[in-house]
């Protein structure tokens, strides 16, 4: 299958590209065409499972699932998990409402424009290249965080909390996926993008952090079916 691509991250106003994956949550495959002339969609796309923040990440799409689905508007997470390794997961760690596709390739973050950030030495150009420096200067400020913390020991912390266990698929995905960028994309029923929320914007300021759901449920409210 060809494989779309943006140069640069989609944003409001933007057509929203076509991918098709497996579907984790049910058996086949789930597309953003499913949706397409249907019904306005919030399309999640997230780091693997191994990474603690967008686990979070995830959970808060899935909290807001419900009441978006009120308002006319589907929700479709999409993590860079091989299929079986997803399916595991979420089969001990259930979700709500959630529907959730399998992208280990990253082929919906490329579509969507989504940069893998490279880790360099001392050379930061941002959304593409950040040096080990800048990164270790970053603080994550969040409620799961006993103080704020430099990334790494942020990952260390969670992923102890949460008594995550690293499977091959993991590590996998973490050897090519280290430095994926995500972002949440709001699209209406024709598959127009009108709001999104991405660590690409305004220097990575919402780099590991979750858009307000009074924030998301506004957008939805403007374009609900």
């Amino acid at each position: 299958m060809p494989e779309n691509q943006s140069e640069r991250p989609l944003q409001p106003g933007d057509r929203a590209p076509n991918v098709i994956l497996d579907a984790i949550t049910r058996q086949g495959k789930i597309s953003i065409d499913d949706f397409r002339g249907q019904k306005p969609v919030l399309v999640g796309l997230f780091r693997g499972l191994h990474c603690p923040f967008c686990r979070r990440q995830i959970a808060s799409m899935a909290s807001l699932a419900g009441d978006l689905q009120q308002k006319g508007v589907e929700s479709l997470t999409i993590v860079n998990t091989p299929i079986d390794r997803a399916r595991l997961y979420f089969r001990y760690h259930p979700l709500p409402n959630l529907v959730a596709a399998s992208d280990p390739d990253r082929i919906s973050h490329r579509a969507f424009g989504l940069p893998n950030l490279e880790f360099t030495q001392s050379e930061t150009v941002w959304p593409y290249k950040v040096s080990l420096d800048t990164l270790t200067s970053m603080r994550v400020d969040m409620p799961d965080l006993p103080q704020p913390m430099a990334p790494m020991a942020a990952v260390e912390f969670l992923d102890n909390a949460d008594g995550y266990e690293f499977t091959d698929d993991d590590k996998r995905m973490i050897a090519t996926g280290e430095g994926q960028l995500v972002g949440e994309f709001l699209l209406d029923r024709d598959g127009v993008i009108r709001w999104c929320f991405t660590e690409v914007a305004d220097d990575g300021r919402h780099m590991f952090g979750v858009p307000a759901p009074e924030e998301v449920m506004s957008a939805a409210s403007h374009i609900a079916a």
